[in-house]
C-alpha cells in the first residue's frame, strides 16, 4: 500500500501543477488582450463603455485604433459558424444553416451584421445572432446595401458580453435551424470590427476610387495629408496593390485606380494604410468596403437628366415625407434621393406609395452612424449624371419664396425662376445659399395631423444658418461639405440670397414627442451628441434642454418670438382638400 501511495502523490501534484499553469496562462492572456484593447475601447462611443485602466491615459483617436485584425479578416466574410465547420468537421447541413457574415460594433451596443451577397437567404425567415457563451439575440433585417454589397441585419450585444476583454463576431443562423457551437471554440471567432476606425464604403468613378473611412480625420478641419496615406486593394496585405491617395477630407479619400492582376476576383477589399505615424509603424485599417472595377455605380432614375433634385438623410420620417415631397415636387424638384439611416417605421412603403403616385423617389440604405457629411458626398457622386442642381435640405425644411404668395397654384418653374442664377459670367455661381428661420412647437403637444406647415406657425425672430442648392459639376473634387453647403471648384462662387428672394422654413423644434425622438439621432459626424455632457454653449445645442431627453418646462411655448403663417396659408390654398384635410394626410387622398 505504501508503494502505491508513493506513486499517487507525485501524480496528484503533477495534475495540480498543470491545472494551475493552464489557469494562470489563460488569465495572463486575457490581461494582455485587455491592455491592448482598452485604449481603443475607451473612446468608442457606446451607452456605457468599460472604463480604461487607471494607469493608462487615453490617446487621441487617430493614435489608438483598435487592434489590427489578421490579414484574412480585412474583408473576407468568415463567420464563427464557418470556422467551426472547419475546426470541428461539421456536417454540410449544419454549415448551411449559418450565414457567412462580417460584423461591426456601432454605438449603443448594436451590431451591424453584413451577410455576404453570395449567401442565399430565405425570404420571410427569422434569424438569430449567437454571441460568446452562446447568448442569443434576434437578428432584425435592416436593409440591403447599395450596389449589391450584401444584406444587413442588426443585433444587440448581450449585456453579459459587454464587459469582456474582447468582443467577437456573432454566429448568425436561421432560427429554426440552430445548432449551438461549443463554447470552447469562441477563441477562434474573429473580433468585431469597431466603428471608430473602419473603411465602410467605396465608390468607383471613371477616373478613380472614392473611399469612405472612419477614424482618420476625426476632427473637423484637421485632415491628414494625402501623402501620409495609401490605398490598399486586396484581401492579403502582403500581396495587395497599393496606390496613391490624391485627396483627404473628412471621411472621404480619393485613390488612384489600381492595376490588378488578371486573375483577380470581381470584388476585392479596399482600405487605407497610414504610412506616416508618429513613433509607430504603418497601419492598415480594417475594412468592409469593396472595389468592383467592372461595376458602374449610379442611382437608377427616370431619364433625361433633371435640372433640380433634392437629397437628404432620413430616419423614421414616414409621417413627414408625403408633405415634403408633394410640396417640393410642385415647385420644381424632379427627383428625391433619400439616404435611409436605418429607419424602422415602414418608410419603404411610403416611398412606394409616392412612386405609384407619380413622384420620383429613391432610397439608398445607409446604416452608418453619424455620417451625414459622408452621405452627402456620396450623393453628390452618385447623382452627378442624373441631376444638374441638388438641394441639400432635410425633411423638416421647406423652401419658400415670398413671390409665390400671390400664386393660386404652384408650377414646376418656381424654384428655377426664383432661386437659380440667370445668365453667365466669369465667376460662375455654383451654389445658392438660402437663409433659415427656425420654428418652435407653436403650442403643439403632438404631431399636427394636417402636417408641419399647418401646425407650426410661431418661430424665432432672426434667421439662423443657411441651406444650399448646389450645381453638382461645381463641387470640389475633395467633396468637402459642412452638411448643407459644399466647397466649390476654382472658378465657381456661392450666391447668398436675400430673404426677399427665398427663405427656408425649418420646423426644428416640434412637439415634444417628435423632438424627443430627434434628440437621440444626431447624424452629423462633427456635431456633439446631445447626450454627452460637454460643450453646453454650443450653437448645436437647444437652449434650456440640457443633456437628457427630459421635457423642459413650457416646451410647447418655447422659441416663439414671431407669428409666421405664410407657408400655412400658401399650402392650404395649394393642397387643401377641404377645411380640415390636406392632400398628403393619407395614402388614399394622395393617390386620388
Amino acid at each position: 500500500m505504501a508503494r502505491k501511495g508513493s506513486i499517487k502523490t507525485p501524480l496528484t501534484i503533477l495534475a495540480i501543477s498543470i491545472t494551475l499553469f493552464v489557469t494562470l496562462s489563460h488569465r495572463l492572456h486575457r490581461h494582455v488582450v485587455h491592455q491592448s484593447t482598452s485604449l481603443s475601447t475607451s473612446f468608442l462611443y457606446l451607452s456605457s463603455p468599460p472604463p480604461p485602466p487607471p494607469s493608462l491615459t487615453p490617446l487621441p483617436q487617430f493614435l489608438s485604433p483598435p487592434p489590427y485584425p489578421p490579414p484574412s479578416r480585412i474583408l473576407n466574410f468568415a463567420s464563427l459558424s464557418t470556422l467551426l465547420a472547419v475546426k470541428e468537421g461539421s456536417s454540410a447541413t449544419s454549415a448551411s444553416s449559418s450565414i457567412s457574415t462580417v460584423s461591426i460594433l456601432i454605438p449603443d451596443w448594436e451590431v451591424l451584421v453584413i451577410a455576404s451577397p453570395e449567401t442565399p437567404l430565405t425570404p420571410g425567415e427569422n434569424y438569430t445572432c449567437y454571441f460568446g457563451s452562446n447568448l442569443p439575440t434576434p437578428a432584425r433585417f435592416a436593409g440591403e446595401l447599395s450596389f449589391g454589397r450584401g444584406t444587413v441585419f442588426k443585433c444587440v450585444l448581450p449585456e453579459n458580453n459587454r464587459l469582456r476583454s474582447r468582443y467577437t463576431e456573432p454566429r448568425v443562423v436561421r432560427s429554426d435551424q440552430i445548432q449551438i457551437p461549443q463554447s470552447e471554440s469562441e477563441i477562434d471567432a474573429p473580433d468585431l470590427h469597431r466603428w471608430n476606425s473602419l473603411a465602410y464604403e467605396s465608390f468607383t468613378t471613371e477616373h478613380d476610387v472614392v473611399l469612405f473611412v472612419k477614424g482618420v480625420n476625426s476632427r473637423q478641419g484637421n485632415n491628414r495629408p494625402a501623402s501620409h496615406l495609401r490605398c490598399v486593394f486586396g484581401d492579403d496585405p502582403s500581396s495587395a496593390v497599393r496606390t496613391a491617395v490624391t485627396s483627404s477630407a473628412q471621411e472621404v479619400f480619393r485613390c488612384v485606380r489600381p492595376q490588378l492582376p488578371e486573375n483577380s476576383p470581381q470584388k476585392v477589399s479596399v482600405t487605407l494604410e497610414i504610412i506616416h505615424r508618429k513613433d509607430a509603424d504603418a497601419l492598415i485599417l480594417p475594412s468592409v468596403a469593396q472595389y468592383a472595377p467592372h461595376e458602374g455605380r449610379t442611382i437608377e432614375f427616370s431619364k433625361p437628366k433633371s435640372l433640380m433634385c433634392a437629397c437628404t438623410m432620413v430616419y423614421n420620417v414616414g409621417k413627414f415625407l408625403r408633405e415634403w415631397v408633394t410640396y417640393h415636387a410642385s415647385v420644381g424638384v424632379e427627383k428625391f434621393i433619400l439616404y435611409d439611416n436605418d429607419s424602422n417605421d415602414g418608410l419603404d412603403r411610403t416611398v412606394q406609395e409616392l412612386n405609384r403616385a407619380g413622384y420620383d423617389v429613391r432610397m439608398i440604405y445607409w446604416p452608418w452612424p453619424k455620417t451625414q457629411e459622408a452621405g452627402f458626398s456620396h450623393c453628390a457622386l452618385c447623382a452627378e449624371h442624373i441631376c444638374q442642381w441638388m438641394a441639400f435640405i432635410d425633411v423638416d425644411e421647406f423652401i419658400l419664396s415670398p413671390g409665390w404668395m400671390d400664386h393660386r397654384k404652384p408650377n414646376p418653374n418656381m424654384l428655377m425662376s426664383s432661386l437659380l442664377p440667370k445668365g453667365t459670367n466669369p465667376a460662375r455661381v455654383g451654389q445658392v445659399s438660402v437663409k433659415c428661420v427656425e420654428f418652435g412647437p407653436s403650442n403643439q403637444t403632438e404631431h399636427p395631423v394636417q402636417g408641419v406647415t399647418q401646425g407650426y406657425t410661431c418661430r424665432r425672430k432672426f434667421d439662423r444658418r443657411h441651406k444650399s442648392i448646389v450645381m453638382l459639376e461645381a463641387v470640389h473634387p475633395s467633396l468637402m461639405n459642412m452638411v448643407h453647403h459644399f466647397k466649390l471648384r476654382e472658378g465657381f462662387k456661392t450666391s447668398q440670397l436675400g430673404k426677399h428672394r427665398a427663405i427656408v422654413n425649418h420646423y426644428k423644434y416640434q412637439a415634444w414627442p417628435e423632438f424627443k425622438a430627434k434628440f437621440r439621432r444626431r447624424v452629423s459626424a462633427y456635431v456633439v451628441d446631445w447626450r454627452q455632457s460637454i460643450n453646453p454653449k454650443s450653437n448645436d445645442r437647444v437652449p434650456g434642454l440640457g443633456f437628457e431627453a427630459v421635457e423642459p418646462p413650457r416646451w410647447a411655448q418655447k422659441f416663439c418670438e414671431k407669428t409666421d403663417e405664410r407657408l400655412k396659408v400658401l399650402t392650404r390654398r395649394w393642397f387643401g382638400v377641404n377645411s380640415s384635410a390636406m392632400i398628403w394626410q393619407s395614402a388614399f387622398q394622395l393617390l386620388g
